[in-house]
């Protein structure tokens, strides 16, 4: 057995080992890729009592290089990859470069086995690398006699830490894996990545892409890649990404597409590496180029879900007046009928979005529904929509905003 002990401060060590959960696995995900793993699999393992007892990462990579781990493995910022930019064999860009990486298992357990194998010159080796949150900077490393099948790396983390609950959730892991690998699973799409068995696969989850150009004062050019997710994120976000589509720098979207659309903006531009290089992502709101982006950014995001709100609803419309639904016929008799299908239609579009159920009604329902929502309407217009709001538990900007239709 011998010990391995990183370079590095503790303090600084520690820092390094925090993330959140998805980010962490995320983070070795990322690690198994650079090895050129094509397939990457992620599996929680529960306890009787339904918590998670261990975390397993597996990939076919080339493995980690146990041979020389005091050089690549015990020295912070030494990694293999610091003077490199593709992967060893399939040529793809590699994400990491100084060795952090693999401190973010101790953000999901505390202990952490890294169970290797290598191809060598005299045939396959295998080793086992282990690591204690209570002291990342030291690792063991011990052989092992018999060799597995073939190269590659299983993570396997145990001693779970506590608030890893949303792992449980596989539906929302899946998406969230399916965001931070979008652009990378598009640009490589022999790659493969699980998680408890399902594919994490951006297309099943996306509802709508979109595309558009942007240019800078200064004449840099940047791609802006818009992703609508069929169900709930935790954010919306701006992501600067390289010219191949890897996550260098995110920021709050802070733009309000609408209830019902859930989205991902990357900004993809060669010049944010040497941005990021140089630390100028992070001045995202202070630096003169890369704010002119994120505004221009913000810009296209509000009129493209404004387009797109208008449009949903316009096909929304249609769709109830060719089923019978809508509780309105030919146009409208006067000024006072047109004011109440304005309201009518702003209430039936909040219905919808705020109803996880609404899609599945049957015409008979909505129409149902539809009528009495209008009786109601031209009875009393603010204590219907005052009432609808409440029990919708509308956000207060979104109460005002249907009060005043």
């Amino acid at each position: 057995m011998q010990n391995i002990h990183v370079q590095a401060q503790k303090d600084h060590i520690s820092s390094l080992c925090t993330a959140s959960p998805i980010q962490a696995l995320s983070e070795l995900v990322w690690n198994a890729l650079d090895a050129d793993a094509f397939d990457v699999k992620i599996d929680i393992m529960q306890n009787p009592l339904g918590g998670i007892e261990a975390i397993r990462v597996a990939d076919d990579g080339l493995g980690i290089n146990a041979l020389q781990a005091d050089q690549h493995f015990g020295n912070l910022g030494g990694s293999w990859k610091r003077n490199k930019s593709r992967t060893l064999l399939s040529g793809r860009v590699l994400h990491g470069s100084k060795g952090k990486g693999r401190f973010k298992a101790f953000a999901l357990g505390n202990h952490v086995e890294w169970r290797t194998t290598i191809q060598t010159e005299n045939g396959l080796r295998s080793f086992v690398l282990t690591g204690k949150a209570e002291d990342p900077s030291l690792f063991t490393l011990q052989a092992i006699p018999t060799p597995g099948p073939a190269a590659g790396t299983e993570i396997m983390i145990t001693d779970i830490r506590n608030s890893m609950g949303t792992l449980l959730d596989t539906p929302w892991a899946v998406q969230q894996m399916a965001s931070n690998f979008a652009l990378y699973l598009k640009a490589y799409p022999n790659v493969r990545i699980y998680f408890q068995g399902l594919l994490v696969n951006p297309v099943i989850v996306q509802r709508a892409t979109s595309n558009y150009n942007l240019k800078s004062s200064e004449g840099s050019k940047a791609k802006l890649q818009i992703i609508e997710w069929k169900t709930r994120q935790g954010r919306s976000k701006v992501v600067f990404c390289n010219s191949d589509g890897f996550a260098l720098h995110e920021v709050d979207a802070a733009v309000r597409p609408g209830s019902g659309f859930n989205f991902t903006a990357y900004l993809v531009s060669s010049r944010f590496a040497a941005l990021h290089e140089e630390n100028l992502l992070i001045l995202d709101e202070i630096h003169p180029e890369v704010k002119a982006f994120l505004d221009a950014a913000r810009d296209i995001l509000r009129r493209h879900f404004r387009e797109r709100r208008e449009a949903i609803t316009a096909d929304l419309l249609s769709q109830w007046r060719n089923e019978g639904s809508y509780p309105f016929d030919g146009d409208p008799a006067d000024e006072a009928e047109s004011a109440l299908r304005n309201r009518f239609d702003a209430c039936a579009m909040a219905i919808r979005a705020y109803s996880d159920n609404f899609d599945n009604f049957t015409v008979l329902e909505k129409k149902l529904l539809f009528r009495l929502m209008r009786e109601v309407l031209a009875s009393d217009p603010t204590a219907a929509t005052t009432m609808l709001a409440e029990t919708l538990k509308m956000p207060l900007k979104k109460r005002r905003e249907l009060l005043k239709t």
